[in-house]
């Protein structure tokens, strides 16, 4: 077989890679949607609760506590308990909750209350997030895992 065949035939053989794109147009619009849901949610409450200027950021602090409990919930509650759609996930726990939580806010809180002579509420706030964050996703997931138990009794 000479190297023109030989082309010809792999051309002929070999299929074409899919796009990766191909079927991930649905994901992707639905966690735009959820996290513009989010966003707003987060926006809102923002403009009901606002941060005091060089004082602790509590609106952003909550937000990403609840958010984080919700996502610990969630995640027993579609992994445990119900056979969801394949879109569920990644539009309410990447959408909204994603949108919903905010944690390049509290970077820039941080950096806004250190600029503004504030480090130790910095300090305070950098920690105090990130062990409540981690503390509420704990807490909800044994909060759920433990009412799916009692539930089943």
């Amino acid at each position: 077989m000479t190297a023109p065949e030989a082309e010809s035939l792999r051309a002929r053989t070999v299929a074409p890679r899919p796009s990766v794109w191909r079927g991930q147009g649905l994901v992707v619009a639905v966690v735009a949607l959820g996290g513009a849901i989010g966003a707003v949610a987060r926006y809102a409450a923002s403009l009901w609760w606002p941060a005091e200027s060089g004082g602790f950021p509590w609106t952003t602090f909550g937000i990403n506590v609840v958010g984080c409990a919700v996502i610990g919930v969630f995640m027993v509650v579609i992994t445990d308990v119900w056979a969801a759609h394949r879109l569920v996930r990644p539009f309410f726990g990447t959408g909204v909750l994603g949108g919903f939580t905010t944690f390049s806010t509290y970077a820039v809180d941080i950096q806004k209350l250190v600029d503004g002579g504030h480090p130790r509420t910095a300090l305070a706030y950098l920690a105090a997030t990130l062990l409540a964050a981690l503390a509420a996703v704990w807490l909800g997931v044994t909060a759920a895992r433990r009412v799916l138990k009692w539930r089943q009794r």
